[in-house]
């Protein structure tokens, strides 16, 4: 045995025999991980991401000195008034009236401060008819929108008083409230609506109720568990809400997915006539394995989102990551000991006309436990045409993905301004273009954050004068520049509204006016003073030149590690460079898709959506790596079901016949799963959650269809024994192949070794 070029049987093989053999263990060792895990979460509880974790750049840098000065600026609030035509102005007596009606309405609240009159404060817009009666809120900001109430109704009082003008309220408590009220449920609902849609697609496809019900229950498990880690790795990298949502997508894709294929895999060794425990074998040495590699490889992707140095992100990947391993745990450890508890029991409830015993018998014939299913009678009639012409479909589908993908290179990437979020679907989206159009960035001003050794010397005071003065001059703003002095903690907040308002690439011009020339020309000139420069428009471009500069490390480290994942899991340099093309070729087909439908509005309408000029900034760069770990989900079950054909002897043309058709009712279910649950964000009403749904639901069709049905086979046939490819000197990196088979693993192996090597 000494000189037998002998190993040690997979991890996922060993893992799930003994599971198998000790599965009350399993189970036990699995509720207790998960109990524990959300136990000690809740214990530490959650360390959310402040301004100045979030922020980078000079906005970062604002939001950390007013953090670490103390300052928690209040919830500021607008009221526009404004005369219904031209000849109502702010210096008429009916003007005048409503303007006092709305100060005193508002103060009378009690749940307001600071309330200013524009005749005071000057913001009144150059043509007379428009002035702004501003007040913050009482109390903490992020609170302040369940506080608004009394004040809006405030306003709507002094509407129907003073018929004259127009009376609107707009800031940050009031656009909470209403977005709130409008859309607050829209991400619960979209959150529970995807377990029971996924319990649906799986009745549909295993036609039994407990059968479906397991993949379902471990995903929710594994999501359970993973909250609780991430309640403890927030005292080290904090997390928000976003993480959450995402680490809930990503864990039920992932939990379900992994469960759909190994429990196919051991219904179809059972189906083709091997005992339980056989079959269950079987599906712990194929499916298991590739439950791993797959998961690794996903885990890679999500670590992609660390090195783009932004808090979001990081917090996004770090979740991501977490949920796909516990998923990948829990598939290849309680799975097979649940599996093996429940024997035949697993078939129990079965829904009559959608088992597959009945859609075998109502096709005629049984075949391996999948041949009969209508989706590889498909596929099965698609690659025969793929096989007979393969360099013909190569060159079509290829085609027909590049010209998809060609709007991609036109991609505007921007934070998306209010009515482009929203539309016309609100009426405080109305006032927010009535106040901008009135004084232009008004809504939404620059706000230059200055930190002296004394905020009240004669220097500091004069550059703040000259800085107000510039700012209008130079073109940038039109003014009114206000400034708020804190005294004590020697820091002042100038407000500009900047030229250009809502459109964001004119208002950019201005804030690159503010900070290089203006700013310089004033602060500058005084030693030991810091204006960093935040805002909407100013943290708009911050975040995007932040996530350009990550751009090329994320994915060179996604692509790289993922190569040689695949290298090293098949023993192939074909394999491994053909993995990355397609899945490179599948993200920039879903690129092309988001700038036809959302920047260009090709289509639009179709999904509910509308042509808003600009991709989200953060969507991009989170679709490839959430993309690029989902698609290799799809590739690594069929690549192994095809290497796994080749090594009992199979030619490789049979073998990719067999890998796809014996895959494909299973990544149909699976796609279909992933597709309506990421649909389901498509129908929310905010523009950037119908790009990130339509972006992810329309890259996984493409990827399980076009991608795993037609290109993948078409080049693996035309490469022949080429895809097998691995060269010598290679043979020095690690294996971490397993080379298990039906046959290997359905003979009880030896004591911890394995048999010779089948080597391809």
């Amino acid at each position: 045995m000494g000189n037998r070029d002998t190993r040690v049987r997979g991890i996922a093989a060993r893992a799930g025999g003994w599971s198998a053999r000790h599965r009350w263990a399993a189970v036990g060792i699995w509720v207790l991980f998960v109990v524990l895990a959300m136990g000690l979460g809740s214990a530490a509880g959650t360390v959310e991401l402040k301004d100045s974790d979030q922020l980078s750049g000079e906005t970062g840098r604002a939001a950390a000195i007013a953090e670490e000065a103390g300052i928690d600026e209040p919830a500021g609030e607008t009221v526009l008034v404004q005369g219904r035509d031209a000849g109502v102005k702010a210096t008429s007596t009916e003007f005048r009236a409503a303007v006092d009606a709305v100060m005193k309405a508002v103060e009378g609240t009690g749940k307001v401060t600071n309330v200013t009159s524009p005749y005071d404060t000057e913001t009144i817009s150059k043509d007379g008819r428009s002035a702004l009666v501003q007040f913050d809120m009482r109390g903490e900001a992020e609170t302040a929108g369940d506080r608004v109430e009394p004040v809006l109704k405030a306003v709507e009082g002094v509407q129907k008083d003073h018929g004259s003008v127009l009376i609107e309220e707009i800031g940050g408590a009031s656009m909470n409230k209403t977005f709130d009220d409008a859309f607050g449920d829209d991400f619960k609902q979209a959150e529970y609506s995807a377990v029971p849609v996924a319990l649906g697609i799986l009745l549909v496809a295993f036609g039994a109720l407990v059968a479906a019900l397991v993949p379902v229950l471990l995903a929710i498990t594994a999501i359970v568990a993973t909250m609780g880690l991430m309640m403890i790795v927030s005292h080290i990298q904090p997390m928000d809400d976003t993480s959450s949502s995402v680490m809930l997508l990503v864990g039920l894709a992932v939990g379900v997915d992994y469960c759909l294929f190994y429990l196919r895999r051991e219904r179809e060794e059972r189906a083709a006539g091997r005992d339980p425990e056989t079959a269950l074998r079987i599906a712990a040495a194929t499916s298991g394995r590739a439950i791993i590699v797959s998961g690794v490889t996903v885990c890679v992707a999500m670590a992609g989102m660390l090195f783009t140095g932004i808090a979001t992100f990081k917090a996004m990947g770090l979740a991501s990551l977490m949920v796909v391993a516990v998923a990948m745990v829990g598939s290849v450890t309680v799975l097979p000991a649940v599996l093996s508890l429940l024997g035949t029991r697993v078939e129990k409830g079965r829904i009559p006309f959608l088992h597959p015993d009945k859609r075998r018998k109502s096709n005629g014939g049984s075949g391996n436990g999948s041949s009969g299913d209508n989706g590889s009678r498909f596929w099965t009639s698609v690659l025969r045409v793929v096989l007979a012409k393969p360099a013909i479909s190569l060159v079509v589908a290829a085609g027909a993905l590049l010209a998809i993908a060609a709007p991609a290179l036109g991609m505007k990437t921007q934070n998306l301004t209010l009515d482009q979020e929203f539309g016309d679907s609100l009426p405080i989206v109305a006032t927010y273009e009535r106040v901008n159009e009135a004084f232009p960035g008004g809504s939404d001003p620059a706000e230059v954050v200055v930190k002296a050794t004394d905020i009240n010397s004669a220097e500091v005071k004069s550059a703040i004068a000259d800085f107000r003065e510039q700012a209008v001059s130079s073109g940038a703003s039109r003014g009114p520049v206000e400034v708020k002095v804190h005294d004590a903690q020697n820091v002042a907040f100038v407000y500009v509204p900047l030229v250009g308002g809502s459109n964001l690439d004119k208002a950019e011009k201005s804030l690159e006016i503010i900070r290089d020339e203006v700013r310089p020309a004033t602060f500058g000139k005084v030693d030991g003073v810091e204006a960093p420069v935040t805002g909407q428009v100013a943290g708009s471009k911050d975040f995007n030149d932040q996530l350009v500069s990550a751009v090329a490390p994320v994915f060179a480290f996604v692509v790289v590690f993922a190569f040689l994942l695949m290298l090293l899991s098949f023993r192939s340099l074909t394999i491994a460079i053909t993995s990355i093309v397609l899945n490179l070729l599948s993200v920039g087909a879903a690129y092309g898709i988001l700038v036809a439908v959302f920047q260009h509005g090709w289509g639009a309408s179709l999904v509910g959506a509308e042509g808003v000029g600009a991709i989200i900034t953060w969507l991009p760069l989170f679709l490839f790596v959430i993309l690029f770990g989902l698609s290799m989900d799809y590739h690594v079950f069929v690549v192994s079901r095809i290497r796994e054909a080749r090594l009992r002897g199979l030619t490789t043309r049979d073998a990719i016949q067999h890998g796809v058709v014996t895959t494909a009712g299973v990544i149909t279910s699976a796609a279909v799963i992933m597709v309506a649950v990421f649909a389901i964000f498509g129908t929310l009403s905010m523009q950037s959650m119908k790009q990130m749904g339509v972006g992810l639901a329309a890259a996984v069709l493409i990827d399980a269809t076009i991608i795993r049905g037609v290109l993948l086979p078409a080049v693996m046939a035309l490469l022949g024994e080429r895809n097998w490819y691995f060269p010598k000197w290679l043979n020095r990196l690690p294996d971490l192949s397993h080379d298990e088979s039906p046959e290997a693993a359905a003979s009880p192996p030896p004591p911890a070794v394995e048999g010779e090597r089948v080597r391809v």
